[in-house]
This record gives C-alpha cells, structure tokens and sequence, in this order.
C-alpha cells in the first residue's frame, strides 16, 4: 500500500521530501546502529532464560505461563534480527554523489523526549510496589505524554488515572488478577 500524498500529517508533507536519517559512517555508525537489536536481543534472551528456568506446575494447562512470553521472546528476536540486517545493509551502501549534493534535513534523536520517556519507565518501575498500579500507571502516562510533547500536564494526568483506573478494574474485577494496591491498598 502506498502511503497517500495528501497526508498533511505525513514526513514529507512536514518536512519535504529531502530527509535523511543521521547515522555515522565505519565501524562507529554500525555500532550506533545496532544498539537497538542489540537491546531487543538481551531482552529476548532475558525472557527466554526466564521461561527455561520457571517452574510450572503440571496441572497447568494450555496456553501456560510460559507461552505468551514466547511469544514475546520469539517477536523480539525477529525484531532484532530485522533491525540488524537493515543497520548491517544501510552501513554498506555508500550514498550516490546526487545524494550527498541534495543534503536534505538531518533528522537525530530528541534526547529531552526520551529522556522523558525513559525515565518514567524507571521511575514506574521503582513506583509500582509502592504508590500501586493507578497512580503509578497514571504517572508514567503523563511523562510518556510529556515527552510526545504533551504540555497540558493535569490533562494528561487526568487521562493516564482514567485509563490506568479502567484497566485496574478490569484486571481485578473482570479477570480476577490483581494488579499492586499500593497506598491505596486500605480501599481494595
């Protein structure tokens, strides 16, 4: 399918069509480039370490424990292999003397945006235990939302206890697996 021309949101309809993505050239650029496969690939063999090594009851029946983290595994590893032959491959074409004279914008990483998205991930990790799910849950999509660009921040943290609310109750209620109370652990 072909992308549509008249989509005012699309990146060359935004920047034109003179975009380039910034990478590095040697041994250098395919080392940026395969940092992302790289983290794919540890976290894949995390989770299959993690199914290996997990104890299951031999009453449980299919689908288990241990098939939807396959799953995850197996798609993360495809991922990995994918990005790495693309970072592989673009690493090895060099770029036409018409392409380096057209320039174009050079497109980079906005750090401030993921270091917001980054480190709500953190800060939710260490959170969860302790403030519970729909506060927890809530603030990591206020500073997700924030790092998208997201300045109305009451907005954006009334959203994220909404839908961090919703899913509570429909984890304990609906499914009956509980999600952490947290602090607010008096009242469920």
């Amino acid at each position: 399918m072909m992308p549509s021309s008249n989509n005012p949101t699309s990146v060359s309809a935004t920047v034109g069509n003179r975009l380039r993505f910034q990478r590095g050239s040697g041994p250098r650029g395919i080392a940026k480039a395969l940092i992302m496969p790289a983290i794919l690939a540890a976290f894949a063999t995390y989770l299959l370490y993690g199914i290996v090594v997990m104890k299951v009851p031999p009453s449980a029946a299919f689908p288990g424990p241990q098939f939807f983290p396959g799953i995850i595994a197996a798609g993360l590893s495809a991922f990995a292999i994918i990005l790495g032959i693309q970072a592989v491959r673009a690493a090895l074409v060099t770029p036409s003397i018409e392409e380096e004279e057209a320039g174009g914008r050079a497109v980079g990483v906005d750090w401030r945006s993921f270091a917001w998205v980054a480190g709500s991930f953190l800060a939710f990790a260490f959170l969860l235990g302790i403030l519970g799910w729909i506060i927890a849950a809530a603030l990591l999509f206020t500073g997700i939302a924030r790092g998208f660009g997201q300045r109305k921040v009451l907005f954006a943290l009334l959203v994220g206890l909404t839908i961090s609310s919703l899913s509570y109750i429909a984890f304990d209620m609906g499914l009956g697996l509980s999600l952490p109370s947290g602090i607010l652990g008096w009242a469920f």
